[in-house]
């Protein structure tokens, strides 16, 4: 599974480790993920997303609909069926 947000669209990007002597090697960073089920009041139906912490305040605020309704407004692809 890859590591990408199905909702933000984050995924991993590449950086330097710097030591103390200033030596640079490569390194990544990973975006905070997690699985996370979710009920859907208006369809009845549950959903398994791969979800940002970022994605996840953001349906705490909203909730899960309002939030994939204002995705799909803008164009995301987030691959639920509302």
């Amino acid at each position: 599974m890859s590591r990408v947000c199905q909702l933000t669209g984050k995924r991993p990007i590449t950086g330097n480790n710097v030591s103390h002597s200033n030596r640079r090697t490569k390194r990544r960073f990973l975006p905070n993920l997690l699985k996370k089920r979710f009920f859907i009041p208006e369809t009845g139906a549950w959903v398994t997303l791969k979800v940002s912490a970022k994605a996840l305040k953001n349906i705490n605020k909203l909730g899960i609909y309002a939030y994939l309704k204002k995705l799909e407004k803008k164009g995301v692809k987030h691959g639920v069926k509302l």
